[in-house]
């Protein structure tokens, strides 16, 4: 799928007759009306995705610089590419954990014989 670049547009439109309007150069897969988070009103630009890099340039052809509603409609393909997926790292095993606690005898070598319990 290419992303494509769309401002210029009136401010009222949707998302629906902005599809309409693209459409008819192209199959367009998603859309998304950038809108200001606090009050909702569109700030004048979009992103769609199209189906092939033939079919958005094809819109970017016919659209771009077209007058829509007293406004310049202005498309770009998107140039960035596909973020790389992140390299994987080696497997490597756990280095063995050390023994945390070793029987020592006492350095004098005999060993008391134990209390006996208390009944």
């Amino acid at each position: 799928m290419v992303k494509l670049f769309i401002g210029g547009f009136p401010l009222d439109y949707t998302e629906l007759e902005l599809v309409q309007l693209v459409a008819l150069h192209g199959t367009v897969n998603t859309v998304k009306i950038v809108r200001d988070k606090k009050t909702g009103i569109c700030k004048g630009y979009a992103f769609l995705e199209m189906k092939s890099l033939a079919d958005a340039n094809n819109a970017v052809e016919v659209l771009n610089g077209r007058s829509l509603a007293g406004q310049t409609l202005t498309l770009k393909v998107n140039d960035e590419a596909a973020p790389a997926p992140p390299a994987k790292k080696p497997y490597r095993p756990a280095p063995a954990k050390p023994a945390t606690y070793i029987k020592v005898d006492k350095p004098t070598g005999t060993v008391r014989p134990k209390r006996p319990r208390k009944a």
